[in-house]
């Protein structure tokens, strides 16, 4: 009897020990059990996918945006536009619409593979035919073709933005390169993964830029909203840097130690050109707020204001554009050429 209750101790032990040790390997993430594999059956199609979105933004630029919508819809506010701020205008349209539709169609099969329970092999949305990891791949190529895009369309971008939209491009194409021959790379799909959290990307920056340049005399509106603008993106950043290094470091067994050594550093560099955005924001903020004040008679000393802001009718170089009446003075340039959206944060 003793030996038979001795055994059946032993075995309620091995169980609840078992029991135990499964519920430690179910802990972190999903994306820390997923398996190395292949990330979409459209891989290796990734350059005839990127050559027919850059197809549909000329299309959408040249036929839609310039002949036709943006003058029914803005009128003079548009045709008035000297070149460089009509083909920013016109970017952010593209960018802003673009982003919106990533986040539609890419935040729910990120967030199912890295923190639900699905895996890049599985359904998108309950289709026979469309994986997560398709539209992953798909949206990962519009937001880098959207960003070529921007380097090739625009006739001014800042260095800051220019080393933001190139690495961005790089990383997110290596990526996707490297998951070709994930029998060989042991981080493939945890790489990629790490990526796509970019793929869900800001949209309000180019919302609040095209709003300033429409109305660019309404200082009591664009005070509020380059405010937003700067506290969603200042938060976006912390919150993004948060999950980020989180994922990192629960995947820090997983890695290579040359993701380990590069990922940490391109963080870094990448929150810096966010950051940047925010400040920029910030400062438009600021100007909007002292403008304001002039408007309603409660500042009345023009020498107040910093100085590339003291002559509002007159730009002294050509970093000042007209802009229906009004100038954009350096620092708003630099937000108009400037994506404070996430970026890649891996490789």
């Amino acid at each position: 009897m003793d030996m038979i209750l001795d055994a059946r101790d032993e075995l309620i032990l091995n169980t609840t020990t078992k029991s135990f040790v499964a519920q430690a390997d179910n802990r972190g993430p999903h994306i820390t059990h997923l398996s190395n594999g292949a990330i979409s059956r459209l891989a290796p199609f990734s350059a005839l996918i990127i050559t027919i979105i850059f197809v549909i933004y000329f299309f959408i630029r040249f036929y839609l945006l310039e002949k036709y919508l943006l003058k029914k819809i803005y009128g003079e506010v548009y045709t008035s536009m000297n070149e460089i701020t009509r083909r920013g205008f016109v970017n952010h349209h593209i960018a802003g619409t673009t982003k919106l539709a990533i986040l539609i169609f890419a935040a729910y099969p990120f967030i199912d593979v890295a923190f639900g329970s699905s895996t890049l092999t599985s359904p998108y949305a309950g289709s026979t035919l469309v994986t997560q990891g398709d539209m992953l791949i798909v949206a990962a190529q519009a937001l880098m073709a959207m960003y070529v895009f921007e380097l090739f369309y625009r006739p001014k971008i800042s260095p800051v933005s220019a080393g933001h939209h190139i690495g961005t491009i790089m990383i997110g194409q290596s990526a996707i390169a490297i998951s070709l021959n994930w029998i060989k790379e042991s981080d493939a799909t945890i790489e990629f993964i790490l990526c796509a959290f970019d793929i869900v990307s800001e949209f309000l920056p180019h919302i609040s830029i095209i709003l300033y340049r429409v109305y660019p005399t309404s200082h009591d509106f664009l005070r509020k909203l380059f405010r937003i603008s700067a506290l969603t993106t200042l938060t976006g950043t912390v919150a993004e840097t948060i999950v980020t290094m989180w994922l990192f470091g629960s995947l820090w067994p997983k890695w290579t130690l040359a993701f380990k050594v590069v990922t940490p550093m391109l963080h870094v560099l990448f929150m810096s050109c966010q950051m940047w955005g925010s400040w920029n924001f910030y400062k438009m903020y600021k100007r909007q707020e002292r403008l304001l004040a002039i408007s309603e008679g409660r500042l009345d000393d023009v020498e107040k204001l910093p100085k590339d802001t003291n002559e509002l009718n007159e730009p002294k170089n050509s970093n000042q554009a007209q802009v229906s009446g009004t100038e954009v003075y350096p620092e708003e340039s630099r937000v108009d050429s400037t994506d404070s959206a996430p970026s890649y944060r891996s490789s």
